[in-house]
């Protein structure tokens, strides 16, 4: 018998147990189970280590110590093909909903121009429109559009975690979208957009539709990606200089995520300008046709790559694990007091719920080991991280829809108002790279550990930045333009426009970029690598759903989104942008000095209710 043998080394703990059972008093069957469980999980997950160790030694892969973890150079591995499929399909997606959405200002706040049947530009009009609601209503409508899409995630991981595995989560996911795209058509042909009533009220059943197939799209494709890396620890390799460094996982992961946000980008960037030039020239359902269109290619992919992926199946009800886990951890600390609830036990939290500290009180429910408590533990943290990040995308969320009506006050020199906003789209497609390959290494190469925590925080301050930038675009359009403070009501027959030229805002929307590489792509990369293998869909979720909250937020701010206190909108922006990346940073800054630990805590044993799940590739496999 092989001791090494995760699957022996479980036949004889539970042979031993049995053994010991027969010598012993008859009792109760549950009772048998729940104690007996505990031994083969730990025989197992201590055995499980040594396999790991020598089968990464067998492909030539030695382990660097904790010194040399701390003074050699760290490099990124190299990126599966199956990852740039799923990135492709990214790509494909936020074409369709960056496309459809970069018109809704003017499908909403625009009135229909003289002439036209399709919201389409007519003589003596510079800006296409349709339903002509107001800036309010174009601002309140988007935003309800961000929360819906950023909470509906919650549910996508929900079923993705527990039911379905992330591949046919999003298939179903994709579905809805299709089917919500459809509805946006038909809201937006002539004979509808003639009905404004009417057209908004189809309008708002496709954005609700489009929403569900956005959320469970989002909250299961970014871990699908970085699920094609299948490398989990750190390695040494011996360049041909010589140089000894580090193939790091987590370095690896952070650039799948660039490289998965570029994709992004271009897709966004692709299909911004094209359906602004769709509803300037030929109308709105032609800007939602396309994208529909594009959206079909997603599933096409995925269909033909579906068995070259790492697909990590659902593990059942691991959302009551961990809701029962958490439980009996509260269990006694309760207290109204928040003093006293946060400091009744000096003991660290988790440690008491722990399988080996339960010993034979542990519960039946309890099929997981000490490891799988830690993954947990782990995961709830990088939630409270996430907490600070609705004033993070309040300031981006400005770029959806106040920002665009400030581009259509000022000299446009013949470029759509609502094309301004790709600058953003442009910068990251830029600045990506140069992160990747440039500044991060530059970073690594001097020793300075440009840790999640940091680039998060700094991401807060440069959002913050942009919004400066924002508050004083706007204080020269009311200073310079011939209607002061009423800029969005000129009574000029064909729209007056300050005379500050629409590039200026090319620092906000660059800013913003910089500011997304910093805090948005590292949100992906944190609530990967943090999360429990099995919650992986559930820990982004949460990352997303900060964005749902913080258009919430939007939704008490839309007061301030119209003449003549949009001044006042961008700075309020600006501090809460300042504030939250200063809160970030003292509430978890010392989780800063605890990266590596984080990311080094071993695999986790999860028992499905008699199928033992050791790791997700022999789960999968």
């Amino acid at each position: 018998m092989n001791p090494s043998d995760p699957q022996e080394v479980v036949e004889m703990a539970k042979s031993s147990v049995a053994q010991h059972d027969m010598h012993s008093e008859k009792k109760d069957l549950a009772i048998e189970k729940e104690i007996s469980i505990a031994p083969s999980i730990q025989a197992a997950s201590a055995s499980k280590e040594v396999v790991a160790q020598s089968s990464h030694e067998a492909l030539g892969k030695v382990q660097p110590t904790l010194e040399e973890m701390s003074t050699l150079r760290r490099v990124a591995d190299e990126i599966p093909w199956t990852a740039y499929t799923v990135a492709f399909v990214e790509l494909c997606e936020r074409f369709s909903y960056y496309g459809t959405t970069a018109v809704f200002v003017n499908f909403i706040q625009r009135p229909l121009p003289e002439g036209s049947t399709t919201g389409a530009l007519t003589p003596g009009h510079d800006v296409p429109g349709a339903l002509g609601m107001g800036q309010q209503a174009s601002t309140g409508l988007t935003l309800f559009n961000a929360f819906w899409s950023y909470i509906m995630p919650l549910a996508g991981a929900f079923m993705a975690d527990q039911y379905w595995g992330r591949y046919r989560t999003i298939m179903f996911s994709i579905g809805a979208a299709l089917l919500g795209h459809i509805v946006l058509i038909i809201s937006a042909i002539p004979q509808v957009i003639a009905h404004p009533q009417g057209a908004i009220a189809c309008f708002s059943i496709g954005l609700v539709i489009m929403g569900v197939g956005t959320g469970g799209f989002k909250s299961n494709i970014s871990p699908l990606i970085a699920e094609q890396y299948r490398e989990e620890r750190p390695y040494i390799k011996t360049l041909s200089s010589g140089e000894r460094i580090i193939v790091d996982p987590v370095a690896t992961i952070s650039r799948i995520y660039l490289y998965f946000y570029m994709m992004i980008n271009i897709g966004s960037i692709l299909g911004q300008v094209s359906m602004v030039y769709a509803e300037r020239y030929v109308g709105f359902w032609l800007s939602y046709l396309l994208p529909t269109i594009m959206y079909m290619c997603c599933p096409t992919v995925l269909y033909f790559c579906r068995n070259k992926y790492y697909l990590v199946p659902p593990t059942g009800s691991v959302y009551l694990q961990a809701g029962r886990l958490w439980k009996l951890a509260m269990k006694g600390r309760w207290s109204l007091n928040p003093a006293r609830l946060f400091t009744k036990n000096p003991k660290p939290f988790w440690d008491s719920v722990k399988p080996s500290a339960l010993g034979a009180q542990r519960p039946a429910w309890m099929t997981f080991d000490d490891e799988w408590v830690d993954e947990v533990a782990r995961g709830l943290k990088a939630c409270t991280v996430f907490l600070w990040y609705p004033l993070y995308w309040l300031a981006y969320n400005q770029m959806l829809n106040n920002l665009t009506s400030q581009a259509a006050t000022m000299d446009l020199g013949g470029v759509p108002n609502d094309i301004i906003n790709n600058l953003n789209s442009l910068s990251l497609i830029i600045f990506i790279p140069i992160m990747d390959w440039i500044v991060y290494p530059f970073f690594r190469r001097i020793g300075f550990k440009f840790t999640p925590i940091k680039r998060i925080a700094a991401g807060f301050f440069v959002a913050g930045l942009s919004m400066i930038a924002a508050t004083v675009t706007q204080y020269y359009i009311y200073k310079k333009g011939r209607c002061g403070k009423n800029a969005n009501f000129c009574l000029d027959e064909y729209g007056y426009h300050s005379p500050i030229s629409v590039w200026v805002q090319a620092l906000t929307y660059v800013l913003g970029g910089i500011s997304e590489i910093f805090a948005s792509i590292t949100s992906l990369e944190y609530a990967f690598t943090k999360a429990p293998k099995n919650m992986r869909s559930l820990v982004q979720a949460v990352a997303l759903f900060m964005n749902a909250f913080s258009s919430a937020i939007g939704q008490a701010l839309v007061g301030l989104s119209n003449d003549p206190l949009l001044v006042w909108n961008y700075a309020v922006v600006a501090i809460l942008a300042f504030v939250g990346g200063a809160g970030f940073w003292l509430t978890n800054y010392k989780l800063d000095g605890r990266e590596d630990e984080l990311n080094q805590l071993p695999e986790s044993r999860y028992d499905m209710g008699g199928e033992t799940k050791v790791d997700e590739e022999t789960a999968a496999r």
